[in-house]
């Protein structure tokens, strides 16, 4: 007995994949290390980035708990394979 649907488990894996690309370049992006490069020093001027920029810490929580939930679904459907 599946613990979830496979199909639909399949389906989560790849949007939990997709988000954590995209919350891990939303990270990058608004990385410290950055602002010494001329881009980013030229788009610290916009304020819709000085947003963006503040709120770099949800970004890793969004990214770490996207990472939990796409490992946990992994391990229903397709289980540990040791």
């Amino acid at each position: 007995m599946a613990i979830i649907d496979p199909l639909l488990g399949i389906r989560l894996i790849v949007i939990f994949g997709i988000t954590n690309v995209i919350t891990f370049l939303m990270i990058a992006s608004t990385c410290r290390c950055v602002v010494g490069v001329r881009f980013v020093n030229d788009m610290m001027k916009q304020d819709w980035y000085k947003w963006f920029f503040s709120h770099h810490c949800w970004y890793w929580r969004m990214f770490f708990l996207s990472v939990i939930i796409h490992i946990a679904l992994v391990l229903m459907v397709f289980g540990i394979p040791f």
